[in-house]
């Protein structure tokens, strides 16, 4: 009877563990891509950014401002429109890591369940004779 319990505990704990791997493993796959897009933007942005401000260490005069001043109001205007765009992949990715860690519980849930299930069958079937 002990024997039964403690690879029971066994079992579960060892489907536990894994489950727990695996869902560390999907946590730190999803944080490396959020991460990398978090990069690419901000280089993507800091490298706009000193182009613009080596354009705008030119201007010298009235005029060059005025011919110049469109181009600032373009920078924060793409500018804006990439971050927004680069929030809208982090909330995808993070959804999608959402799901497959939803998933991945769901399903060890349910192997658990059916493993435990069996082994009451079995037992319930050995006490019956």
């Amino acid at each position: 009877m002990y024997e039964q319990i403690n690879s029971q505990v066994l079992a579960l704990s060892k489907s536990f563990a894994d489950t727990a791997f695996k869902a560390h493993s999907l946590a730190v796959e999803g944080f490396e891509r959020i991460t990398d897009l978090q990069l690419k933007t901000l280089e993507n942005r800091v490298s706009a950014a000193v182009e613009f401000f080596s354009e705008a260490a030119e201007v010298r005069d009235f005029d060059a401002l005025k011919a110049f001043w469109p181009k600032s109001v373009s920078l924060v205007k793409e500018s804006t429109e990439k971050f927004y765009a680069n929030g809208q992949e982090v909330f995808g990715v993070t959804l999608k890591t959402t799901e497959a860690l939803g998933q991945l519980a769901k399903g060890s849930f349910e192997a658990a369940n059916e493993n435990f299930t069996k082994q009451v069958n079995v037992a319930t079937k050995k006490a019956a004779k």
